[in-house]
């Protein structure tokens, strides 16, 4: 997309993540965060808290979204966008709450959201949108005119996130001994989320196995798997495969899980694998604990050689790309054209969330959306 600056609507871009604890004292406030609503005991939550123990309680999400703001902040100075950027999070100070009040205190009436999240899901875009409604309800509550939020359109097959992800995976493939790496598997993979949740992804006409999640994670997979081909001429196998999965043994989700993945490669005879991350934006804490550690330490205990690709993070392919959909939602919405770049079968997803998208089990009202109550 031509270089130009964001005219109007917009007067702001709130870059919204999850957050994450940034010392040992703010794990278990933290986790209650995350939690709230669902009853869990504080003993649990001491016992999910020991990941983030194992690294001195720091989650390095934060420091990854200051590294991506400080992207996004560049990448917008040398191509003339003229547009302030802002951090809130959900879980974790800066609040989204805290962040919607300074930038209506800046006089921001139009703000475009980028959330950490590239996948159509419940947790993954609704539970923002939530948030995002939430946030603004508390805004008027205190007497302050709520801004309008719209939210980017999931950016999973733009190539600005799918190319760096392709070309980190040729570098973990390059990085396995030679004598297994052209029989190496690859293990794409993703959160693991209940079934039915995935089922009803997206929205309403993609409901179905799996839904608008694994149908998306599956495309971009294959995207990666085509540009491996072709850069070495190694048709690889792969699959789409979950971690981190966190509810009841009762309730169906999303499988296998990357440990019982390994297992059976190994079984199999496989001689190598890669893991890659598609479905995580940068390397935060469940990237760091159940790759990196619990995965890698199953892959050592089988005795199975593994790499595991990096994220997105902050390349600046990807800082490209968020002002490519910033600068594509601004024309689109002052009635001009504008081009939509999406790799794969697919296509670019919606801009506005329809009714019936991504629902949750007791609806909430939900910002950025067609069923929103802030228009």
């Amino acid at each position: 997309m031509a270089d130009q600056h964001a005219n109007p609507p917009y007067d702001a871009l709130l870059l919204l993540s999850f957050g994450g604890p940034e010392g040992p004292d703010d794990v278990v406030p933290f986790l209650r965060n995350v939690t709230r609503g669902r009853g869990i005991p504080e003993e649990r939550l001491k016992e999910v808290g020991q990941h983030y123990f194992l690294f001195g309680g720091v989650s390095p999400i934060n420091d990854q979204n200051r590294a991506l703001l400080d992207a996004l902040r560049a990448d917008f100075a040398e191509h003339g966008v003229d547009l302030p950027v802002y951090w809130g999070n959900r879980n974790w100070a800066p609040y989204l709450t805290d962040t919607l009040r300074e930038m209506a205190a800046d006089g921001r009436r139009r703000i475009v959201t980028l959330a950490t999240s590239a996948y159509a899901s419940y947790s993954g875009c609704r539970q923002y949108r939530e948030d995002l409604a939430g946030a603004l309800a508390t805004l008027a509550e205190e007497g302050v005119e709520p801004p309008r939020v719209d939210k980017l359109r999931h950016y999973f097959n733009h190539p600005g996130f799918v190319l760096p992800m392709a070309e980190s995976v040729l570098a973990s493939l390059a990085d396995l001994p030679e004598d297994v790496r052209a029989g190496a598997h690859l293990a794409f993979t993703t959160h693991s989320i209940p079934d039915a949740a995935a089922d009803t992804s997206g929205p309403a006409e993609e409901h179905g196995a799996g839904g608008a999640y694994v149908a998306q994670h599956l495309d971009v997979a294959r995207l990666i798997v085509d540009i491996v081909r072709e850069e070495t001429g190694v048709a690889y196998p792969w699959r789409l495969v979950y971690q981190s999965r966190s509810g009841a043994p009762h309730i169906p989700w999303l499988e296998p899980d990357i440990c019982d993945h390994l297992e059976a490669l190994h079984g199999e005879g496989v001689p190598a694998v890669v893991m890659a991350p598609i479905g995580f934006v940068s390397d935060h804490m469940e990237v760091l604990y159940d790759l990196d550690t619990e995965a890698t330490a199953k892959a050592a205990e089988l005795g199975l050689p593994v790499r595991r690709s990096a994220t997105v993070g902050a390349d600046p392919r990807f800082a490209a790309a968020v002002r490519d959909l910033v600068l594509e939602r601004a024309a689109t919405e002052r009635g001009e054209p504008a081009e939509r770049c999406a790799l794969g079968a697919l296509g670019p997803s919606h801009d506005l969330c329809p009714v019936g998208c991504c629902p949750a089990r007791a609806p909430r009202p939900a910002a950025a959306g067609a069923d929103s109550p802030y228009a």
